[in-house]
């Protein structure tokens, strides 16, 4: 009996458009304001630290002397406070989310220096060089002259 009861509601549904979404045949549409997740341009990347210092949670981990960016997508809330303060605007948040894993992982990204940036590095190293040179020689002088008085 309870077959001629279903019998009406499946008629209708067997006629009717599908509710669903064409997920896998077409891609997900996002709605606007949705977080996702936050990418890096890695190259446009300055290291200076700011997303780090504003990530509430901590999550962002930037080492200048490594050249590394490194994200713990287990902290990260996606509160977006870190795109908001890059002076580079290297950081975006892409709407999604990441694919799944079986492990909990940080992704490192890692600074690879040009030819050109390596020649400007190596000059500003070379001019800093200098300068303290420069300075510890007058330093130098200064405590002679004072000596001699």
């Amino acid at each position: 009996m309870a077959i001629f009861t279903f019998a009406p509601t499946m008629l209708k549904q067997l006629f009717s458009k599908p509710v669903t979404t064409k997920y896998p045949a077409e891609p997900i549409q996002y709605p606007e304001g949705s977080r996702g997740h936050i990418d890096i341009d890695i190259q446009d990347c300055i290291r200076c630290g700011l997303c780090m210092m504003s990530c509430p949670t901590g999550a962002i981990k930037v080492d200048k002397a490594k050249n590394t960016w490194t994200i713990n997508r287990f902290d990260c809330i996606q509160c977006g406070y870190c795109t908001q303060c890059c002076p580079k605007k290297c950081l975006h948040i892409n709407p999604g989310y990441q694919t799944p894993g079986d492990k909990k992982y940080s992704i490192t990204e890692e600074h690879i220096l040009t030819e050109e940036e390596k020649q400007k590095a190596a000059e500003a190293e070379a001019k800093k060089k200098a300068a303290i040179a420069a300075a510890m020689a007058k330093k130098a002088a200064e405590a002679e002259a004072k000596k001699s008085e």
